[in-house]
């Protein structure tokens, strides 16, 4: 991205683990932004729990990508509060004391609510009205997505660039002989 001066974010979400390693286990240095400044992007580091920094973060990402045609890389540091997946324990790795301190004190959708509770703004019964509202809504938006019909192949090369690279145009026609060519498989 940073070689063909591409404005793209680049959205890391640290969750303090690698599967079942810890990041005290998986390397040495700075956590993951330490690495933009090696790959020629710039870089931001956000608490992943704050909605209002996660928003101003992206925002600014967003604007120094347009702004300097370049990529940044956000890292957003959270905690994993589940498993890591259906066939994870991750009891065996950290203790429920652990768990337990991130869901009592970072949970970035407690955060949320208390803080729009605190003002007033929203009582318990009002966020979760919304809540079921929006489940509905992204559950019809699933529904509606699934039923329509994948995209051609073709679109992978559409409204990305102002002006195709060489390069991605010989891909393009790559892909497009490679389709005539077996048209049974598309």
């Amino acid at each position: 991205a940073a070689t063909l001066g591409a404005p793209v974010i680049f959205f890391c979400r640290n969750n303090g683990y690698a599967i079942s390693t810890s990041v005290e286990d998986q390397y040495a240095g700075d956590g993951i932004i330490s690495r933009a400044p090696g790959y020629g992007m710039a870089g931001i580091r956000v608490d992943g729990n704050d909605l209002f920094a996660v928003n101003a973060a992206v925002n600014a990402a967003r604007s120094y990508c347009l702004e300097n045609n370049a990529p940044v890389l956000v890292e957003a540091m959270t905690y994993r509060q589940g498993h890591h997946s259906t066939s994870d324990d991750s009891t065996r790795y950290r203790g429920t004391d652990e768990v337990n301190k991130f869901a009592d004190t970072f949970n970035p959708i407690q955060r949320m609510h208390n803080f729009l509770d605190l003002y007033g703004w929203m009582n318990t019964d009002e966020i979760a009205q919304i809540r079921d509202e929006e489940r509905l809504a992204v559950l019809d938006a699933m529904e509606a997505a699934e039923s329509k019909p994948p995209p051609k192949l073709e679109a992978l090369f559409q409204d990305v660039y102002q002006n195709v690279p060489e390069h991605l145009q010989r891909q393009e026609h790559e892909l497009l002989e490679h389709i005539a060519k077996y048209p049974g498989e598309y």
